[in-house]
């Protein structure tokens, strides 16, 4: 039965990477192909993703999943997506990006003249954000909200500038980490130590290999490509029409969930605020700054539609495509193809290392299909402790690659959520930025690989 639905899936997998390469509505293709695989394996008798509250007809219960995913991801991480998107277009209108450009291109200077260090430098500095603001997508548009206009106007592709962004979130590492926290109960201990003893020891030479490699990658495929506006905006004289306070109004985000963070525990008792409280919070902070400006209550309140359409935006662009490779994720996980995967590792009758590297290998490959990290490690982390059992080795040596490659396959999914995200944003194709991550997060892989397990 898993031989099987490992046979449909792949099928699934070769048509729809055709049809999306020939650019045919992803939106679509995802939501369609997984439907069918459902369908497929609610006739073939295969277990069937879990579901709230069933209609007791298989047949209707495929659109109901449907809607478990609007409902859910709407709930969720939709919201925090069109928050954030809102915030973005919002802030733009008012002109507190252009202040913000402003302030920073003075002491950035220096980085006209060497572009791809100042992109480079963004890695490590997005990453230890990544630690403290645990969300991709969430991490991604806030730096698209306040690092790309910064880059681009400093001589930056748009692609080169999105394409770190998204790198910064590649390791989802540290105590906040959903992946950390799964891992933790896996090998059994505390995640603070988790995080210093194995996780950081792991993600410096990763951080360094990154930042060299994107540094080449981004430096070349810029200068190979034939058009101009695709390798540099044309440069232009920005025009403050605001006054210079207001480029703290982009930042500010981070700002304050770096300060009420897990992380540094500044407050007792702790002050939870999640990502979307803290877009609504800074929307009316700008709109305070906007009626001490213009003193005019008319206009201030119609710019709060700039935040409503933004969100409107993002909502039909990104999380509809977020919410058709759920869809699509539910399907291959219904035909069992994870444990075909898991099968096939442990029929190969490799040694505990070479089991390590093939799980490794096979988490990067199914976060990239499933578009996101978290499902991936979910599905093949729990299975750890019954290898390295069997094997006599330590389940921290083998799950640490595997909390990596989870984390990485997604920065290398035009499906994810922070690439479809940011794109939308930058303008360009999640495709184009995935194509751009691909050689970084080899070569990152074939380090951590080498340094762990050599």
């Amino acid at each position: 039965m898993i031989l099987t639905g490992s046979i449909i899936s792949i099928v699934f997998i070769v048509i729809v990477a055709r049809l999306l390469l020939k650019k045919v509505y992803p939106h679509a293709v995802l939501l369609f192909s997984g439907l069918l695989m459902l369908s497929i394996a609610y006739m073939l008798g295969f277990e069937m993703p879990f579901i709230q509250e069933s209609t007791n007809s298989g047949f209707f219960d495929l659109f109901e999943y449907i809607k478990f995913a609007f409902s859910e991801t709407n709930a969720g991480v939709g919201l925090m997506i069109m928050a954030i998107g809102g915030f973005v277009a919002f802030i733009d209108k008012i002109g507190a990006s252009d202040a913000l450009v402003y302030l920073a291109l003075k002491p950035l200077s220096f980085f006209k003249k060497y572009p791809y260090v100042l992109a480079s430098l963004v890695i490590p500095i997005g990453q230890f954000l990544f630690i403290c603001i645990p969300s991709a997508a969430g991490l991604g548009l806030l730096l698209m909200a306040s690092v790309f206009p910064i880059m681009v106007n400093l001589g930056v592709s748009r692609l080169s500038a999105v394409s770190v962004i998204t790198a910064c979130t590649a390791f989802g590492v540290g105590p906040a980490s959903v992946i950390t926290a799964s891992s933790v109960k896996i090998i059994e201990t505390d995640s603070v130590s988790h995080f210093f003893q194995s996780q950081i020891p792991l993600m410096l030479p990763l951080t360094f290999t990154l930042m060299i490699v994107y540094f080449l990658v981004n430096k070349y495929f810029d200068k190979k490509s034939k058009n101009a506006e695709e390798t540099a905006l044309e440069e232009k004289e920005i025009e403050l029409k605001v006054p210079l306070i207001y480029a703290i109004i982009p930042i500010l985000p981070l700002i304050i969930l770096l300060l009420f963070s897990d992380i540094f525990a500044f407050f007792d008792p702790p002050i939870n605020l999640g990502t979307t409280t803290v877009m609504i919070f800074c929307v009316i902070v700008g709109l305070i700054f906007e009626l001490i400006r213009t003193r005019d209550v008319k206009v201030v309140f119609q710019n709060l539609q700039l935040f409503f359409n933004g969100m409107g935006n993002i909502f039909k662009s990104v999380v509809t495509l977020i919410i058709a490779a759920d869809i699509f994720a539910k399907g291959l996980i219904s035909l069992m193809f994870i444990d075909g995967l898991i099968d096939s590792s442990q029929m190969l009758g490799l040694g505990s290392i070479g089991i390590s590297i093939v799980m490794t290998l096979m988490i990067f490959m199914a976060s990239i299909l499933m578009g996101s990290g978290n499902a991936a490690f979910f599905a093949f982390g729990s299975l750890v402790p019954k290898i390295t059992t069997s094997l006599g080795v330590s389940t921290t040596s083998m799950i640490l690659p595997m909390e990596y490659a989870a984390s990485m396959g997604r920065t290398v999914s035009p499906i994810s959520g922070v690439l479809l995200a940011t794109s939308e944003i930058a303008k360009v194709s999640p495709f184009d930025i995935a194509k751009r991550n691909a050689i970084p997060f080899i070569c990152a892989m074939i380090v951590m690989l080498i340094t762990h397990f050599i």
